[in-house]
């Protein structure tokens, strides 16, 4: 066998184990990559008998392409974190507080460093333990088959759970020096159903200033109607429609602005348009765009 052959073999055996390797960490919503990856599959398999230069030169072209476009990838999903690592799955009661991407003080003259560590350390740990508590007493529940405080434990992990999911999404919802605009599919989108961003930015500044006691404002996508939608819930899970996606979230809570704002919740949700993470938001709804149900 020549070294030419040689190298093809080496080539087809890398496509194989690449393939699985994106097959086993998910990675099938990304179109492109797979098509760059099919693309490849074909030239090989068209390749007749012994590589001559010229057919080397393209799949070695191929190769490099390729081969720089997967380590771009998980570079990229390695910073994206919460939106795209394939973790094991977490068992019940296991649950851990996730650190903030960036420092305590970074949001600032927004959202003060006291307000940010107190939120974190605290208001979302006590989420995060109570999401566990609760995973852990029904967990025991199924063991024992008394049900008896079934009711209670599943109001616990909404509560908790709920709480610990979107105070995750908001960390990263926002960033420092962040504000502007999206761009690309969330900007058409906004502008396609709320007529304007602006229009958008108005009717989620007041949702989430409207909200009754406490709470969130959140910009979701429907996979059912196939478009985007704005929402408040109470608490952290009341008020909730079923079947969306979170894509942009404001907390409203009074322990997220009231040692800064006091009670001035309409100067803290102006304010906060200046830090919101667009890209981030971009990424989420990207992905939660591919999922789309039957409409009904």
């Amino acid at each position: 066998m020549s070294r030419l052959d040689e190298y093809f073999q080496e080539v087809f055996k890398w496509n194989k184990e690449m393939r699985d390797f994106l097959q086993s960490e998910e990675v099938e919503n990304n179109k492109e990559l797979w098509e760059k990856m099919d693309s490849l599959s074909a030239i090989m398999e068209g390749v007749n008998g012994s590589l001559n230069i010229d057919e080397l030169s393209i799949i070695q072209n191929h190769v490099d392409e390729l081969h720089s476009e997967i380590e771009q990838y998980f570079s990229k999903r390695q910073q994206l974190g919460s939106v795209y690592m394939n973790e094991p799955n977490i068992a019940a009661g296991t649950h851990v507080l996730p650190s903030l991407p960036y420092p305590y003080n970074a949001l600032e003259p927004y959202i003060s460093e006291e307000i940010m560590r107190l939120h974190h350390d605290k208001h979302h740990k006590s989420y995060v333990d109570g999401l566990n508590k609760a995973e852990k007493q029904l967990q025991e529940a199924r063991k024992s088959g008394d049900y008896s405080l079934v009711k209670h434990w599943s109001r616990e992990l909404a509560f908790h759970g709920s709480g610990h999911y979107l105070h995750t999404i908001f960390w990263s919802n926002m960033k420092p020096n962040g504000g502007g605009k999206p761009s690309g599919g969330l900007l058409k989108e906004i502008e396609k159903y709320f007529g304007s961003f602006e229009a958008f930015k108005s009717h989620f500044s007041e949702a989430a200033k409207q909200v009754e006691g406490v709470g969130w404002a959140i910009l979701v996508w429907s996979p059912r109607s196939r478009h985007l939608e704005i929402l408040q819930s109470e608490r952290h899970m009341l008020l909730t429609q079923w079947d969306t996606i979170p894509l942009l979230v404001l907390d409203v809570w009074e322990h997220a602005y009231y040692l800064q704002y006091k009670n001035n919740r309409g100067e803290y949700v102006n304010n906060w348009w200046n830090i919101v993470n667009w890209k981030d938001v971009e990424e989420r709804f990207r992905n939660a765009s591919q999922l789309k149900w039957r409409p009904y």
